[in-house]
Formats: C-alpha cells, structure tokens, sequence
C-alpha cells in the first residue's frame, strides 16, 4: 500500500495523495461549511448527517455545488435521529420523490462490530434507543408535543370539498429577540380546522406587524387571537377594531394552549400543508421540521406552532382537555 502514496498529511486536515492523481481526504462541515467552499469533490460521503445542525444549507448549497462541475456522488451516512431532515431526504428517496439509493441495517449484521459489545448495549437501552441506534430505524426521540403520525395525518388530511363557506381564525405569535412574528389563519369546516394562510416575519418593526395583522383580516375576516405577553398588550390597542382576543402565556397557559393543538391533531381534526419560507441566506423554514421538533421541554423559539395553538384556541372545549396539560419551561 505504501508504494501507491505518494503523500500523507494530517494537518490542517488529513489527506491521503496517491500516484495516480487521487487524494481523499477529510474535512469539518462546521460554520455551514465554510471549510468545503473552493472545492470540487468526485465522491463526497457526509458521515452522521442527522446530526448536522443545517443540513438543508450545507448539503443543497454547500456540497451539491462542490459536485457539480464533475457530476460527483454524494453518500449520506448516519445513525438516525429522531424523524429530522435526514428522514426525510430518506423517504423521497423511498417513495421516488428524489433519485437515489437508500439502505438501511441493524449493527448485528456487521462482523466488524463486538457482538459482546452490542448484547450489553441490548441490556441496557431502552426500545426506541435499540431500533435507533442498533438496528438503524427512523423513530421519535421522546418528548415530542406531536408525534410523527399526528403531523404525517395533518400532512395528508382531505381538503374539504369546494363550494363549503369556512369561517376563520387567525392567531399571532409575536417575536421576542431571537424569534419570529408567526400569523396563522385556519378556515374551520364542520369542525375541521385547516391552515390556509401563514406568514412569518423576522426583525419587522411594529408598524408593519400591525399592518400585516390587519392585512390578513382584511382577507380571512374572523376571530383575532393575539399573544399579549410583555409588549403584546401594546399591539392589541392598536387593532381593538378588530376586536382581539388577548392570551398571555405562562406556564400554565402554554400547556393549555400546546395540549389542545396535541387533541386537535389526535382527533384527526387539523390538516396544512407542507409550508416553507425563506430563512435567511441559503436556508429555508418549514412548518413541518418545527411541529415535529418541537418538544415539551424545549418550545421557546417555535413561533408557529404558538401561533396555531393561538388559532385553535376558540376552537377548544374546557371539559375535552385531556390528555392532561404537560408543563414545559414557558
């Protein structure tokens, strides 16, 4: 073997040269991969991809176009986690959506692995840990606020037949610092709840909150339901001629607020679609990623499903609240 290298270098990266002009080597997808820009790759293996923090970014941006001027491969490898971007991509690929090649296997099928090694991990995890991390199945990760049969029933909900006249409510999850001002109109049909307008926007000052507040109610007219927490209240008078309804969140009225969104979906009684928004430079926000990350431990930044708990909220009935309200850090 050492007579095919013709170098070997291990900073500031590892790089493995041969005689015949090939060279792997291996480098960090940190900083949304600014370490890869300024090459051109025949083969690229991203190696724990679910674990990347801006895999829509780094791969679609980033590593597409350093395969592009030679029509490279790309070979997506990880342990799952949870049912992220990484699922998804996975079951395009399945359902035909995208071309590609998918393969999945349990680590008891590899002869390179300590068997001794896997039957102690056997012992000790728990079932969701054991098909994730040892047979390699796409499962949630626990603690989710809607599990990924709820959200994949919204996702393929029937549209009501054309020619029904809906009535709609729109609530407003307004931003913090680090967050987003999320609206949500839902058109409400026989009881089913259905997203038909969502907008979110970042760094917009007030003014034109208001404005695209009272826009959208000059289009889905209804029911106004609006996050007066801290500054909110100072929104609320300024559209009092659409008569708000002002919800403050606290612990306790978040979990009332999440957990009717969780019984509404449970009952198969809310359907959107897959929304997805600009995000800055290179990054798209979709509706779907935030419902099925968002957890009951870890919900502050998750505007959008604020704002859909804010729209369903006078659709909820006080004595159907169960299962019972989970409280979370508000």
């Amino acid at each position: 073997m050492s007579q095919l290298i013709d170098s070997l270098t291990y900073t500031p990266y590892p790089r493995l040269a041969f005689g015949n002009g090939a060279v792997i080597e291996s480098r960090t997808t940190q900083n949304r991969g600014e370490h890869l820009l300024g090459n051109d790759y025949d083969l690229f293996i991203f190696d724990e991809v679910a674990f990347e923090p801006s895999p829509e970014y780094v791969v679609e941006e980033v590593i597409m176009m350093r395969l592009a001027d030679r029509e490279g491969t790309l070979d997506l490898v990880s342990t799952p986690n949870g049912r992220n971007w990484f699922y998804r991509r996975s079951r395009d690929i399945i359902t035909g959506k995208r071309p590609g090649f998918f393969q999945s296997g349990d680590s008891r099928e590899n002869n390179f692995i300590s068997r001794a090694f896997l039957d102690e991990r056997l012992r000790y995890f728990s079932d969701t840990r054991v098909q994730q991390n040892i047979m390699g199945q796409f499962v949630d990760s626990g603690g989710e606020i809607l599990s990924s049969a709820l959200v994949d029933a919204a996702l393929n909900a029937a549209v009501p037949p054309a020619g029904t006249t809906p009535r709609y409510i729109t609530g407003w999850d307004l931003a913090r610092k680090r967050t987003a001002t999320v609206g949500i109109t839902i058109a409400v049909t026989d009881g089913f709840c259905r997203v038909v307008a969502l907008e979110r926007m970042k760094r917009f000052d007030w003014v034109q909150v208001i404005e695209h507040i009272k826009q959208r109610q000059y289009t889905y007219p209804g029911r106004l339901v609006v996050d007066a927490t801290g500054l909110g209240d100072v929104i609320v008078e300024q559209l009092t001629e659409f008569k708000p309804e002002a919800v403050i969140f606290t612990p306790a009225t978040k979990a009332e607020l999440l957990t009717n969104v969780e019984l509404f979906h449970a009952r198969r009684m809310i359907g959107y679609d897959r929304w997805e928004l600009p995000d800055g430079p290179g990054r798209v926000w979709s509706l779907e990623d935030e419902l099925r990350a968002a957890r009951w431990d870890d919900n502050n930044e998750c505007d959008a499903l604020m704002a859909l708990a804010l729209a369903l909220w006078p659709m909820r009935r006080q004595a159907e609240l169960t299962p019972p309200p989970r409280v979370g850090r508000a």
